[in-house]
C-alpha cells in the first residue's frame, strides 16, 4: 500500500473507533436476530403482516406467508423530469422478476424525492437541493422502517440522491445495500462546443432560441448528463466503494447489457442477505477503507467538489469521522488519471471508451493506491470489479479487461498522470477553509491577488457584469450568505459563464464563496464551500469592496490582506435572509434545516454522527457517546484486526478522551475561528 494512503486510513479508523465500535455493535446485534430469527417479517404479527402483503399477487402472497424468502426492498428516485432517473420506470418489474428466480420477494417499498439541479440553478428551487440529501435519507428510512425487508436495492444517480439514499441505508446497516445505477445518455453536442455557446450568450452574441438548441443537442436523451459533474462522480463512487455490480457504472440505458445489469443486481440482492452464504450488510461494506477508496477515486478523476460534504456525510452515518485534513493529505499525493468535461473535453461516455472504471480501479489498485481487501457486493477483493460485463450468447458474463486504456487524452496510467497530485485541493487562511477544484484550471491562473468585489447574492454579481461594470479589471468576487445556514448553500453554477467571459479577455478573475460550484465548476479559479460560512460569524462577512485577497490554489492558501488590527475593528457587513424573506417555493418548510445545518466540512448536514447520536441536530453533541467496548459479533473482526495498527495516541478530535464529546470541536476548525453555535447552545438560544 501507498504510505500516505495507509496513514490516512488509520488515522481515519484511530479517530472514528469510538464511534464505528458503537454503531458496528448495532449492526452486529441486529445481524445476529436475523440470522436467528429468518426473514425479517417473521417477527411482525399477522395484522402487520397481511398489511405488508395485502396487495401481493397470490404466488408472492404465499412467498411472503413463509419462512423460506428473503423480501428485497426497492427504494426508487424515479421520476421522468429528470434524464438520469426516467430509465428507472422499467426497473421494478425487471428486478421483482430477477428476486423471484433468485428465489427471493421484492416489493417496491418507497420512492424518493429527486430535484434536477440542472432544472433549478439560479432559481429559488436550488435553495432547497443540498436540504434534499437530507430528505432523501429520512424517506429512505422511513422506506426501509416496516421490518418487511432483509435487503435493498437502491435506485438512484444524480446529485444529492446518491447520498441521501446511501445515508438512509446505513441507518439499517445490518441489510445489504446494492445500488442499481441507469447510466450516461449518449454523447450529444460536444462539451466544448456548449461551453462556447454559454459564452456567446453571456456576452450577447447569440440569442435564447440558439442557446436552447446548443443545450438541448447536449442534453437529448435518458440517461444521466455526460459530463463529469455530481451525478457522475457519484457512480464512479458508488462502484470504488463496492456498491454497484463490477462495470455496471456506465452502460447506456435501453441497451441488452443494461437490463441483464439490472436483473443480475436484483439476483445478487437475495444472494448477499443474511440468510445466504456470502452475507454483504452495507455497515460492513462501507468501513474505513472504502471511504478512503471513495475519496482516491475522487481526486484521482478530478471529480465534483459536491463531495468533500457528501463524503464526509455518508462516511458519518457509517460512524466514520473523515475530515477536510484526511482529503488535503490524500490530495497531495494522489495524481490526477482522467480529463472529462469540465477538466477536459471527453465526456463519460469516451472515459468508458478509453477502458473506464475497469483500468482506472485496476491502476489504482497496483499502485497500491486502493485498498483491495475490501467486502463488496460482489464479493471480497476489490480486485473484482478489474472486470468488464458483456453478453456472451445471450448470458452476463464478466472477463478482466485490459489493464491500460486506450486515449491517453481521456485516461492515463499512475505512472504517466496528467498532475501529480489530485484535481480538488483544500485552502486555508485567515478567510477560514475552503475547497478549489484545480483539475480544470490553467496553472497560470492557479494564483491571483486583486480587490475584492462583493455581492450578497449571485444576482448581484450577473447584474454587474451585465452592466459592464466588470470589464477591464481585475478582482476577486466575493459571494456570501451562501452557506448552509443561510439559505442552503445553492450551486452558483451560473456565474461560471460570465467569469469565463473575463478570463478570457485577459482580466484576472476569481472567486470566493461559502456557496458551491458543484461538479460542473470550470476553469475560474474558485474558493468556494467557505468555511465558516457568512452566516454563522465566518470572515468573509468581514470583507470590504477593494479588500486585496490572495488566492493561492497551487499552494492551498487564502488570505484577506488586511491588517488583523483592523479586522477586529469590523463588524458584519450583509446578512442573510430573514425567515420571513425566506419564503416561496417551499423554502419555509425548511427553516429548521436552515438553522441546524453543520458547517460544510462536517457536511453540511443536519445529522448526528451514527455510534454518537446526540438530542439535537447539527452534530452539535449534549450527550455522552456510547462508552466505548471491546468488539463483539461477527461483523468486528475484520474491523478490528485493521484497527490495531493505529497508535493509541491518535487524537480523537471529536471527543475529550474520556468519552464525552467537547461541543468546541464541532464548530472550530483548528485555525482560531470560533464555534458560535456552541455558545448559542450554552446560552440556551440554540
Amino acid at each position: 500500500m501507498n504510505p500516505i494512503v495507509e496513514e490516512v486510513t488509520a488515522r481515519v479508523a484511530a479517530r472514528s473507533r469510538p464511534s464505528r465500535t458503537a454503531y458496528l455493535r448495532r449492526v452486529d446485534a441486529a445481524a445476529r436476530e436475523a440470522r436467528e430469527r429468518g426473514p425479517a417479517r417473521t417477527a411482525l404479527g399477522c395484522a402487520n403482516l397481511a398489511h405488508g402483503f395485502a396487495a401481493c399477487s397470490p404466488a408472492d402472497k404465499l412467498a411472503l406467508r413463509g419462512a423460506e424468502r428473503p423480501g428485497v426492498a426497492i427504494v426508487s428516485a424515479y421520476n421522468d423530469m429528470l434524464s438520469a432517473h426516467q430509465p428507472y420506470e422499467t426497473y421494478p418489474p425487471l428486478l421483482k422478476a430477477a428476486v423471484r428466480e433468485a428465489g427471493g420477494v421484492a416489493q417496491f417499498a418507497g420512492g424518493v424525492p429527486a430535484m434536477c439541479d440542472g432544472v433549478t440553478q439560479g432559481r429559488a428551487g436550488m435553495e432547497l437541493s443540498l436540504y434534499s440529501r437530507e430528505v432523501i435519507a429520512m424517506a429512505t428510512a422511513i422506506a426501509l422502517s416496516h421490518d418487511m425487508f432483509d435487503a435493498s436495492l437502491l435506485l438512484g444517480v444524480c446529485d444529492k440522491i446518491v447520498p441521501g439514499l446511501l445515508i438512509g441505508a446505513l441507518h439499517f446497516g445490518h441489510l445489504p445495500a446494492l445500488f442499481v445505477p441507469a447510466g450516461p445518455m449518449p454523447s450529444g453536442l460536444p462539451n466544448k462546443v456548449k461551453a462556447r455557446a454559454r459564452q456567446a450568450f453571456a456576452e450577447g452574441k447569440i440569442g435564447r432560441g440558439e442557446m436552447l438548441d446548443a443545450e438541448a443537442k447536449s442534453y437529448h436523451s435518458p440517461g444521466t448528463c455526460t459530463f463529469y459533474g455530481t451525478a457522475n462522480s457519484n457512480q464512479v463512487l458508488m462502484e470504488v466503494m463496492g456498491l454497484h455490480l463490477p462495470g455496471a457504472t456506465f452502460v447506456n440505458p435501453g441497451t441488452p447489457l443494461r437490463d441483464a445489469l439490472t436483473a443480475a443486481a436484483g439476483r445478487r440482492a437475495v444472494e448477499i442477505t443474511a440468510h445466504g452464504p456470502e452475507y454483504a450488510p452495507v455497515g460492513e461494506v462501507v468501513d474505513e477503507k472504502a471511504v478512503v477508496n471513495a475519496a482516491v477515486a475522487l481526486l484521482a478523476t478530478g471529480g465534483s467538489t459536491n463531495h468533500t460534504m457528501h463524503l464526509v456525510a455518508i462516511a458519518a452515518a457509517a460512524g466514520i469521522e473523515l475530515l477536510w485534513d484526511d482529503l488535503a493529505a490524500l490530495s497531495r499525493h494522489v495524481p490526477l488519471l482522467t480529463r472529462m468535461y469540465p477538466n477536459g473535453q471527453a465526456d463519460v461516455n469516451h472515459f468508458e471508451a478509453a477502458g473506464g472504471m475497469q483500468v482506472l480501479i485496476g491502476d489504482l489498485l497496483d499502485s497500491g493506491l486502493l485498498h483491495e481487501d475490501v467486502l463488496t457486493v460482489a464479493g471480497r477483493g476489490l480486485g473484482r470489479y478489474r472486470s468488464r460485463p458483456s453478453l456472451t450468447e445471450g448470458e452476463l458474463v464478466w472477463a478482466e479487461a485490459p489493464s491500460t486504456g486506450t486515449d491517453p487524452d481521456v485516461l492515463r496510467p499512475v505512472a504517466d498522470p496528467f498532475s501529480a497530485d489530485g484535481g480538488i485541493h483544500m485552502l486555508h487562511g485567515n478567510l477560514g477553509r475552503a475547497v478549489s477544484k484545480v483539475s480544470a484550471v490553467k496553472p497560470e491562473h492557479l494564483v491571483i491577488e486583486a480587490p475584492a468585489k462583493v455581492f450578497d447574492d449571485q444576482a448581484g454579481l450577473l447584474a454587474a457584469f451585465e452592466a459592464g461594470e466588470l470589464d477591464g479589471q481585475d478582482f476577486v468576487a466575493v459571494i456570501r450568505y451562501q452557506g448552509p445556514r443561510a439559505n442552503g448553500m445553492p450551486e452558483l453554477h451560473k456565474l461560471t459563464p460570465p467569469l469565463a467571459v473575463l478570463l478570457d479577455r485577459g482580466m484576472k478573475v476569481a472567486l470566493v464563496t461559502d456557496g458551491r460550484m458543484s461538479g460542473a465548476s470550470g476553469k475560474v479559479p474558485a474558493a468556494i464551500h467557505l468555511s465558516p460560512e457568512a452566516a454563522d460569524g465566518g470572515p468573509i462577512a468581514l470583507v470590504r469592496d477593494g479588500d486585496p485577497i490572495r488566492l493561492d490554489s497551487a499552494a492551498g492558501t487564502l488570505e484577506l490582506l488586511v491588517p488583523e488590527a483592523e479586522l477586529a475593528s469590523r463588524t458584519p457587513a450583509g446578512r442573510p435572509l430573514a425567515d420571513d424573506e425566506w419564503v416561496g417555493t417551499g423554502r419555509e418548510l425548511f427553516t429548521a434545516f436552515r438553522r441546524t445545518a453543520a458547517p460544510p466540512e462536517r457536511g453540511a448536514g443536519v445529522f448526528a454522527m451514527s455510534g454518537a447520536e446526540t438530542a439535537t441536530f447539527g452534530g452539535l453533541p449534549v450527550v455522552r457517546d456510547p462508552a466505548p467496548g471491546p468488539a463483539t459479533g461477527p461483523a468486528h473482526a475484520a474491523h478490528a484486526a485493521h484497527a490495531a495498527h493505529a497508535t493509541d495516541g491518535t487524537r480523537d478530535v471529536r471527543g475529550s478522551g474520556d468519552g464525552t464529546r467537547d461541543v468546541r470541536d464541532l464548530r472550530d476548525s483548528g485555525d482560531g475561528t470560533r464555534g458560535r453555535r456552541a455558545a448559542e447552545f450554552a446560552e440556551g438560544r440554540a
